[in-house]
């Protein structure tokens, strides 16, 4: 699938001016990063096989097939939660061709904890706050959140693209059905981050359920044509832009912004390196460990959408 990913994308002037510095974000990564994210990096560079990047995601896995323990880093509480296993799903999908049990695995884990109409909880009880951002910590169990079920189902699909177990799981479908219903009922415009996330799991369905693409220009007219949305609730600079709602070319989603606005936005995130090799984020400061995790997180998602736009 993300071959299909590769096609050049014209570059500005102001591009021809910048370019990155891998040796800086592998330095950047090795001094301040994850195991987990170092070893995706690996993988990004075709330095690695996906052994070691499943080992390091294990680290984060319970016995009941979940993650936690601070794969979301804001998340730092042990107990397995969806917004972990979309992180989980990153690292499945990082791997491809290869596949992992672990990922079926997780499927069952959603399955166990879905509620009646197919949809996930923004999060589940914590056995500790310390460390968590108060979005996690006051979420409420009991009401299915579009933003954690598109951005989790999203992931699932584009693992589902080779991982046949995880493509026929019931969990995949009943989440998928509770998001486009949940998705075409949409009159006003929602959260800048549930647009988003709603956006990308109808580019990862489109190929397999025909009525996204209906869906998708439904959703495109709550987004302005810069495709900046400032997120309600976050900091003052906490801004969405294009390549958070469309980061790949040759996709669905990539037809809801022209080519100038994309071009610049990609522009913008190569200039965004640090002089200390890595990227950063506008959102809120959790915990000093948390803060330095997305930060390394973050580094390898930069690199990883400048790659499939022909940036590097």
């Amino acid at each position: 699938m993300a071959d299909s990913y590769k096609t050049a994308v014209p570059w500005s002037g102001h591009a021809e001016l910048m370019s990155v510095d891998l040796s800086a974000a592998a330095s950047f990564l090795a001094t301040h990063a994850r195991v987990l994210d170092r070893r995706r990096f690996q993988l990004l560079m075709g330095e690695a096989d996906p052994t070691a990047a499943l080992a390091a995601l294990d680290g984060y896995r319970n016995p009941d097939g979940g993650y936690g323990w601070g794969l979301e880093p804001d998340l730092r509480s042990p107990e397995s939660q969806p917004g972990a296993a979309l992180h989980a799903f990153e690292v499945f999908e990082a791997i491809a061709p290869a596949t992992a049990a672990q990922a079926a695995e997780l499927c069952d884990w959603l399955e166990s904890v879905r509620l009646p109409d197919g949809g996930l909880p923004f999060a589940l009880p914590l056995t500790t706050t310390a460390g968590t951002a108060p979005w996690w910590a006051s979420a409420e169990p009991t009401v299915s959140s579009l933003q954690i079920t598109a951005v989790t189902a999203a992931t699932a699909h584009r693992v589902a693209a080779h991982d046949p177990a995880v493509a026929a799981h019931p969990w995949l479908e009943r989440a998928t059905r509770y998001c486009l219903a949940a998705i075409e009922a949409i009159d006003e415009t929602p959260h800048a981050y549930v647009l988003a996330f709603a956006v990308r799991f109808l580019d990862a369905v489109h190929a397999t359920h025909p009525e996204a693409a209906d869906l998708l220009k439904h959703l495109g007219r709550h987004i302005p044509p810069s495709g900046q949305m400032h997120v309600e609730g976050g900091t003052e600079q906490e801004v969405l832009r294009p390549l958070d709602f469309a980061p790949f070319p040759d996709r669905p989603a990539r037809a809801l912004f022209t080519p100038e606005v994309i071009i610049a936005d990609l522009d913008r995130l190569v200039g965004l390196q640090e002089d200390d090799g890595g990227w950063t984020v506008d959102y809120a400061e959790i915990s000093p460990a948390g803060a330095l995790e997305w930060r390394g997180y973050i580094t390898v998602r930069a690199i990883d959408i400048l790659r499939h736009n022909a940036r590097i």
